[in-house]
């Protein structure tokens, strides 16, 4: 695993919650799971704060916009 150095020292590099758990596909159903990738105005998280592999992050984002799109969550929350 790859360290980081930060003003406090060194910090271990997130894990992909989808690759530990041997998830595959991101059900966009799943609100949830979902609500966990994003931010309190209902923005998608970036891979640095969730620590989410590439290829999770751009299906995670799939996900989100068709939860959205199917007015499953919102696009904002204000």
């Amino acid at each position: 695993m790859i360290n980081t150095r930060t003003t406090s020292g060194l910090q271990k590099q997130k894990q992909c919650f989808f690759c530990t758990n041997g998830i595959n596909e991101i059900d966009y159903k799943d609100t949830k799971s979902l609500q966990r990738f994003l931010s309190s105005y209902a923005k998608i998280l970036p891979r640095k704060k969730t620590g989410t592999c590439a290829k999770h992050q751009r299906k995670l984002a799939q996900s989100v916009k068709r939860a959205r799109h199917m007015a499953l969550i919102p696009y904002t929350t204000r």
